[in-house]
């Protein structure tokens, strides 16, 4: 049964999957691309660390199943439910992070965001550079109004990469989300076009 609006879509359906996924830089020499399966280990190495695995977990165990990951990727941004991408140097492509927009709502106009950095490029702003350039080509080119992005209320450097990019703090969602060691408060940003 399809749903009838009384207000037309923010987005209109296929906008997205009738492109490719774009490849956007991002200041301080950055560039955001969709993974490659040569990005495996890179990819797999961030969950062998620590900090990623205590804030993410949902973990793949093996470069088989990261590969699984980057085609299940590549089919969210063909039906249309997201789109991942490697935050790597312009020059080399050394893969730095992980960003992703999900969660899309082409009615409302409204997406999530999610990010991780590996451990080397902590610090250095990478983070937020992405953020920034993610939600620019969202907002001003593709037209979504909200993006929100929610973290640990114990994950102080997630909150400041937020707050650095224009992420307002919106609130805490109480017990929303089970990290491994149980449940977790979780802080509530977004941007919204024209902020």
């Amino acid at each position: 049964m399809t749903r009838a609006l009384s207000t037309p879509p923010v987005i209109l359906s296929g906008f997205l999957a009738d492109s490719p996924q774009p490849v956007l830089p991002a200041t301080g020499n950055l560039l955001l691309r969709p993974w490659e399966p040569a990005d495996a280990p890179a990819f797999l190495s961030a969950y062998q660390d620590d900090e990623t695995r205590r804030w993410h977990t949902r973990r793949p165990a093996t470069e088989t199943q990261v590969r699984e990951w980057f085609d299940e990727y590549r089919q969210d941004w063909q039906r249309e439910k997201g789109g991942h991408w490697a935050i790597t140097t312009r020059d080399g492509g050394e893969v730095l992070g992980r960003i992703a927009l999900g969660g899309l709502d082409f009615d409302d106009g409204i997406a999530g965001v999610g990010y991780w950095v590996l451990p080397a490029a902590r610090g250095a702003g990478v983070a937020s550079r992405a953020l920034s350039a993610l939600t620019a080509w969202a907002l001003d080119e593709i037209g979504f109004h909200r993006l929100q992005l929610d973290h640990s209320t114990r994950n102080h450097a997630s909150c400041r990469v937020a707050t650095k990019s224009g992420y307002l703090l919106e609130g805490t969602k109480r017990s929303a989300a089970v990290h491994d060691d149980g449940r977790h408060d979780m802080h509530l940003h977004a941007r919204i076009r024209g902020d």
